[in-house]
């Protein structure tokens, strides 16, 4: 329940956000499309728009919003007290506008017979704001109509409309809803890793020596299972409860490694706590990937755990006892970035992106090395059965150095990731690394 409101506050934030930052004019208004209205009568009206008339009024006066009403020339538009532009109306022949229909505003009418000619509107003393083209009102609160009529109050309206709003305090409902959304996304989060944390789970000890795991003390293995030939066709929708999970477990990595920052430059430590959290999720993601579309290593569905469990794909950090406090501010933007644009060659398409340039296209996205080397294993496998060896080593070398600069951003090591592509199932250069982890021993005992 948690994740479904977190789900709802921060899709509406994305909503306001997309709306203040692109569908704003110069001046600050929403506004629509010209909106086409006529009447045979005398005027056009709106239905009664009642803004809080009652006793104890829940907006003070102007702090709403501020409207404004754009049409032709030589037509007048009024916004008056319904009462008021009832009784003007009396016995006038018009059209009121019941309801408005579709993304195109297209008007439906309830048309009022009468006989009565009226006078000029702009001679009327009741409108709380009026023109003759357009006018601006900052809306107060009351039950309002708006006209609109010939500014001679001849019979025969005809006119293209565009209403805008500026809202001042939507910012302010920006804040408010994006922290709701935040703190259920935290809830969600943490509810979820106690919920999937298993009983007896203990952390790896720690280890300083570079050489510990493999070559770097980031170890990412995978056991080739020889996958079937169909399953991959449906593995997005199997995976999409793991999709979900994953999503409010990187929210809440993402504070959990704000934490750490701080934690580190004012300590030179990693909490271990927070450390064993952050490990957990890559590693549930490097399982869910390797599933998937990351390698297609196996048919074994992934489990619902941040432990380190019985499956094909592995994925350890060594516990660092002391990080540096300058490094931590430079590291995960600036020393990366290298890391970053051979990354994004790997798997977000930037391969797309050069070649297109070169024939001076616009610039476009494509699935990446990885997602291209995939889906060739994928098309071997529906055809032979079979996940060809070497191109299996390539794309499991290719995640490791995803995985390296991922812990490296991640604060989690100060030993740069080396500009190496490690390929093959293992790591064993520079020492074995274990073949159960600590915990995993302990699980099965």
């Amino acid at each position: 329940m948690a994740a479904l409101i977190a789900a709802a506050f921060l899709t509406a934030a994305a909503a306001l956000t997309w709306g203040w930052t692109t569908q704003r004019t110069d001046d600050g208004f929403f506004e629509t499309d010209t909106i086409e209205l006529a009447s045979d009568g005398y005027a056009v009206t709106s239905s009664e728009i009642d803004l809080g008339s009652q006793p104890g009024d829940w907006l003070p006066s102007g702090t709403l919003a501020t409207v404004r009403l754009t049409t032709d020339a030589g037509v007048f538009v009024g916004i008056g007290p319904s009462d008021d532009v009832a009784a003007y109306l009396q016995g006038v022949a018009h059209d009121e506008v019941a309801e408005f229909h579709g993304i195109s505003l297209t008007p439906e009418y309830r048309s009022i017979e009468g006989t009565e000619v009226p006078g000029a509107p702009g001679g009327e003393s009741f409108w709380a704001a009026s023109g003759e083209g357009s006018l601006s009102w900052d809306v107060e609160s009351g039950t309002w109509t708006v006209v609109l009529m010939n500014a001679d109050a001849s019979e025969g309206v005809v006119a293209g409309v565009v209403a805008a709003a500026r809202v001042d305090w939507l910012w302010v409902a920006f804040v408010a809803i994006l922290a709701f959304g935040i703190a259920f996304a935290v809830i969600a989060a943490v509810l979820l890793v106690i919920a999937v944390r298993q009983p007896g789970e203990r952390p790896l000890p720690a280890v300083s020596a570079p050489g510990v795991y493999g070559r770097y003390p980031v170890l990412v293995e995978g056991d080739l299972d020889q996958p079937g030939r169909w399953l991959w066709l449906v593995k997005w929708l199997l995976a999409i409860p793991h999709f979900v999970v994953l999503g409010f477990l990187w929210i809440g990595l993402f504070f959990m490694t704000v934490v750490a920052f701080f934690a580190i430059l004012f300590t030179g430590r990693y909490p271990r706590s927070i450390f064993d959290f952050n490990v957990g999720v890559m590693r549930w993601s490097w399982r869910v990937g390797y599933y998937t579309y990351g390698v297609l290593g196996t048919d074994r569905y992934p489990p619902f755990t941040l432990a380190a469990t019985d499956y094909p794909a592995r994925l350890e950090v060594a516990y660092p006892e002391q990080l540096s406090r300058g490094l931590v501010l430079v590291k995960w933007w600036l020393l990366a970035i290298p890391h970053y644009i051979i990354v994004g060659f790997f798997t977000s398409g930037l391969i797309w992106w050069v070649s297109d340039l070169d024939e001076g296209g616009a610039a476009q996205y494509g699935g990446g090395l990885i997602g291209i080397l995939v889906f060739v294993a994928a098309i071997a496998l529906l055809f032979t059965g079979k996940y060809p060896s070497g191109l299996f080593d390539l794309v499991m070398g290719l995640n490791r150095w995803v995985l390296r600069v991922g812990a490296y951003a991640l604060l989690m090591r100060d030993e740069y990731p080396p500009f190496r592509l490690d390929m093959g199932p293992g790591e064993t250069s520079g020492g074995e690394p274990p073949a159960t982890p600590p915990e995993a021993e302990g699980d099965r005992r």
